[in-house]
């Protein structure tokens, strides 16, 4: 088995602002265009792919149905709603 990207708007700005809920937007597009800034300096490119990488996995974490009741749930502390990840990761409680 070879590894499969993860699915969602990967890299691409355009992408992320497709998938990214709204309400999200405004602060995407401040980071991405500040670390466009950046990315003028050939040492600082980097840093605009972290932030595009990121706000991938936040997209894409964001735009799933309930995110904002589990993130709520868990800012609160109430674990009890959420599965144990050894329930839900094969060999999780394996791990060191």
């Amino acid at each position: 088995m070879t590894a499969q990207p993860l699915p969602g708007p990967g890299d691409d700005p355009a992408e992320i602002l497709r998938v990214l809920p709204a309400e999200w937007h405004e602060q995407f597009l401040s980071e991405y265009h500040e670390a466009l800034e950046a990315a003028h300096e050939v040492w600082r490119f980097r840093q605009l792919q972290d932030v595009l990488h990121l706000w991938h996995l936040r997209a894409t974490a964001f735009s799933k149905p309930g995110f904002a009741l589990a993130e709520q749930a868990t800012r609160e502390g109430r674990a009890e709603e959420f599965t144990p990840a050894e329930e839900v990761i094969p060999g999780w409680a394996d791990r060191p």
